[in-house]
């Protein structure tokens, strides 16, 4: 059973999305709408609008819509019920009792208990006999016994069964293990084993306080050295950050980010409280945009080696494309942050924080990578050098910074800086035709319908589908006329099947007295929510007067009764007689 209709009216009017997306977003007043930097995707325009008069939101960048409780469920990665709970604890509601399907809330709470008796389990291991060689690797890795308390470090130890014993001994059945990603099903099909095993484990939290998953590196020359949970119904890898629980109460917009969870944690005990590392995986976009609700810039400290580098590139791209300032700290002589600050001894945390306020930012990075492949004593190395270099500097924004760059590599290898900065130009109007036929492209993609993955069936049918979607908008905005159109427009004229379902869920639920839209975030999935949210956001107001409303009715009509060739095979031939005859008095 569903929420009750009027719960979740008076959980919506309880609820301002302004006042609740402003504590993730920063907005500015724009008209009677607010806008800002979306938190869904990385971008440096902000396309991520608020509607105050309707209580929902939309982004022009990537598509993301809905209510405020699509928004919670998006932003702090919750299934439906768990956002509903959120709110309304926030709005001091009481929750209607056995009124609604919470199998999935239940299942996640279940993991997520789980996950936090495993901790306790591992780290219980590893202060045992049976975990003496995890805690002989953790002190030589110089962690003190604060350190492994705070991060919660445990053992698995080489037993296959005992986490699963102990977690089947505190009331969690084998389903609930095996959905945590603790454990493998066997072969047979008979019965699990434990996933982690003769592993130091690291459990990851969320930002709530939640165990979400683990961390285990081998303590043989077994592959995989690390080994980490896969995604569950409450952890995605690319949505995710070790440490950012700390990271977040650090007290500075500043995140470090690291490669692996031992210099996470060596930085954190030599007082760097604000660093964070992906979780097994290369930086995603994902990542990048959780980095930016709680940074101004991001500080890139990969290991020195080849994997290393080429990491760094690519999460160069991807935090520039999310709009982070970035910074690139190099650790001497190839070492990582760990066996920097370990070689250091009691110094070691002073001499980290030299190297941070030493570092440059990306460009520089990049420039002395570059140097690296030429020889700039030729003329031929050079000017090959210079021709990478001025594709680097055209990437700046700041016309000022450009000019610092500009004058800076100039003056070094004694040419004239015009010359630079007339190729720089050069390269800044091919990039600049370079986007306008990516938004060309992007634009005839759009058009002809190969992007849009929900509704194809507006390309096939577009004049009926357009005016479809139009009646259904001014429906919405509009109920007080939802008898007079429902009397001249029945569901079963629309051609266009996930118009046809939104129409008739909004009919529904305005004949019952509620809101048009008051469960839609239950009702559909997230990207029919998302899909239904641009149509409202991006219907222009002359297309919601009352001449428009009798062209969008007449129009539907008009191809309801168009002949088909799915309608022609089920006619008889008296029908398509009757249907030739209606046209022929059409006609005259």
């Amino acid at each position: 059973m569903p929420f009750p209709d009027s719960f979740l009216q008076e959980l919506k009017l309880r609820s301002d999305i302004t006042e609740i997306a402003s504590s993730y977003v920063n907005l500015k007043r724009h008209g009677r709408n607010m806008v800002g930097l979306c938190p869904f995707h990385g971008e440096k325009t902000p396309s991520f609008n608020i509607y105050t008069e309707n209580g929902s939101f939309y982004c022009f960048g990537c598509g993301a819509g809905g209510d405020v409780i699509t928004f919670i469920m998006k932003i702090e990665n919750l299934d439906y019920v768990e956002a509903v709970k959120f709110l309304a604890q926030r709005a001091g509601m009481e929750m209607p009792e056995n009124t609604y399907d919470d199998s999935l809330s239940k299942l996640r709470m279940r993991i997520y208990e789980a996950n936090r008796e495993a901790a306790r389990f591992f780290h219980a291991t590893l202060l045992s006999q049976r975990g003496q060689s995890g805690l002989n690797y953790l002190r030589g890795r110089a962690l003190s016994d604060r350190t492994i308390r705070h991060f919660g470090l445990g053992f698995a130890d080489d037993d296959w069964n005992s986490l699963c014993n102990h977690l089947k001994s505190k009331g969690f059945s084998e389903y609930e293990i095996y959905s945590a990603n603790l454990a493998f099903k066997r072969k047979n099909g008979n019965g699990i084993y434990d996933r982690f095993v003769n592993r130091v484990m690291f459990p990851i939290i969320d930002l709530r306080g939640n165990v979400i998953a683990f961390g285990g590196r081998i303590m043989t020359d077994e592959k995989p050295k690390y080994l980490n949970t896969s995604d569950t119904p409450v952890f995605k890898k690319s949505e995710n950050l070790f440490s950012l629980n700390n990271a977040k109460s650090s007290g500075t917009r500043t995140l470090i980010l690291c490669e692996g969870y031992m210099d996470v944690i060596a930085l954190n005990q030599a007082g760097f409280t604000n660093a964070v590392a992906t979780l097994g995986t290369a930086l995603t976009n994902e990542q990048a945009v959780l980095m930016k609700r709680y940074a101004d810039e991001v500080i890139i400290c990969y290991d020195a080696d080849g994997a290393g580098q080429k990491a760094t590139a690519r999460a160069i791209d991807i935090l520039r494309n999310a709009g982070l300032p970035i910074k690139i700290l190099t650790v001497p002589s190839g070492k990582d942050p760990d066996e920097f600050i370990r070689s250091k001894g009691e110094n070691g945390p002073a001499a980290f924080k030299l190297l941070i306020e030493k570092c440059g930012n990306d460009i520089e990075y990049r420039l002395m990578k570059l140097k690296e492949n030429y020889n700039l004593n030729t003329t031929d190395g050079k000017v090959a050098f210079l021709n990478e270099a001025v594709k680097i500097v055209a990437t700046i924004e700041s016309p000022i910074e450009r000019d610092v760059f500009a004058s800076k590599l100039c003056a070094e290898l004694e040419i004239d800086k015009n010359a630079f900065l007339e190729q720089i130009s050069k390269v800044k109007r091919r990039d600049r035709r370079e986007n306008i036929k990516k938004e060309t492209r992007q634009i005839q993609a759009e058009l002809n319908g190969q992007s849009d993955k929900i509704n194809r069936e507006h390309y096939k049918k577009p004049r009926s589908s357009s005016a479809e979607e139009a009646l259904l908008v001014y429906l919405i905005n509009n109920p007080d006329y939802a008898n007079s159109i429902s009397e001249r427009v029945t569901p079963d004229k629309f051609s266009n099947s996930l118009i046809k379902r939104y129409y008739e869920y909004v009919l529904s639920k305005i004949k019952s007295g509620y809101e048009p839209l008051t469960s839609v975030s239950s009702d559909f999935n997230s990207d029919e929510v998302s899909y239904l949210y641009k149509l409202i956001s991006t219907t222009i107001p002359a297309a919601s007067t009352r001449e428009a409303v009798e062209e969008y009715i007449n129009v539907i009509n008009e191809e309801s009764n168009k002949l088909t060739s799915d309608k022609l095979a089920d006619m008889s031939a008296d029908d398509i007689n009757d249907y030739i005859m209606k046209l022929k008095q059409n006609k005259k």
